[in-house]
């Protein structure tokens, strides 16, 4: 069986390593916006029962991007640009291939588990009021894994 709470963590510091940007795991970070909320989802297993060393999994995580005002300028809000730059630079640390080597540019390495497949599950999009002084977009992606 593989474990979801190794993943995670290891989801976590990709986003956070390959972005520069804080992420809080299911709450916000202790920092002010611009950051990632990473939230985990579903879940799923195929192949033998539970028990079994060699079952696949795919789990699926929301990330929420925040936008924020600028700290440096009193009155300001979040924008739609920044929270879809910030999905820009999600999807780049999770999705990115090396064109040579068809590699992922961002490693997502857990312990006794190989990463088959990343994807985007599906693009909710961002909030829909941009007096807000807060601005979020949702994303979500899904990891197919096997045992390694």
């Amino acid at each position: 069986m593989i474990d979801r709470r190794p993943f995670t963590a290891a989801l976590a510091a990709l986003l956070a390593s390959a972005t520069a940007m804080p992420v809080g795991r299911g709450r916000m970070p202790e920092a002010k916006p611009p950051y990632y909320l990473l939230y985990s989802l579903d879940g799923s297993t195929s192949g033998a029962p539970l028990a079994d060393e060699n079952e696949d999994a795919s789990f699926v995580y929301q990330i929420t991007c925040v936008s924020g005002p600028d700290p440096a300028k009193p009155g300001s809000t979040g924008t739609v640009d920044q929270a879809e730059w910030l999905v820009d630079k999600a999807k780049r640390a999770i999705l990115g291939r090396d064109t040579g080597t068809g590699q992922w540019v961002s490693p997502l390495t857990v312990p006794g588990v190989k990463v088959m497949c990343r994807e985007v599950d599906v693009e909710p999009g961002g909030t829909n009021d941009p007096t807000d002084a807060i601005i979020s977009y949702v994303i979500r992606f899904r990891f197919d894994l096997t045992p390694a």
